[in-house]
């Protein structure tokens, strides 16, 4: 029932440790799990402990706080989902950069046919670019409104 570094029983505890255990008999007490006496009893000795022995003690013969289970089960979901929007952001950038450096090729081959025959000629990258560039706007919009209806709105 530790979410404490690995360490020796008869290691000090620090005050963030003591926190933890008392945020662990808090939540077993939400719970059902302790009365008021034996709650109040384990919190002073909370404080009063020294080690890691004495604080494992008093957490012993609980379960791990389900509120605790809870809130790492949701961490974990939100951190999935940020890994998974900024994955997705790299790779709508990276389309972007190569339309980028395809536009820059297409321009530059109207610009150099256009120099090669002396006369300016009709500009037909606005096509490929355009019709490419429009593609990428709507895919990064429906991103958008596909998040909107995963988060129910």
């Amino acid at each position: 029932m530790s979410d404490l570094p690995a360490r020796r029983s008869d290691q000090r505890a620090s005050d963030d440790d003591r926190e933890l255990v008392a945020e662990d008999l808090r939540d077993a007490f939400g719970e059902g799990r302790l009365d008021n006496d034996e709650y109040q009893r384990r919190i002073q000795a909370v404080w009063e402990s020294r080690t890691y022995g004495e604080l494992d003690r008093l957490t012993a013969d609980l379960p791990q706080p389900l509120q605790r289970e809870r809130r790492q089960a949701e961490e974990e979901q939100q951190k999935v989902v940020a890994e998974r929007k900024k994955r997705e952001l790299r790779e709508y950038l990276d389309e972007w950069q190569a339309w980028a450096g395809a536009a820059v090729i297409m321009i530059g081959i109207w610009g150099i046919s256009s120099i090669a025959s002396g006369d300016l000629q009709r500009f037909w990258p606005v096509w490929p670019i355009g019709i490419w560039g429009l593609i990428l706007l709507v895919s990064g919009l429906g991103g958008r409104d596909k998040d909107k209806k995963e988060k129910g709105g």
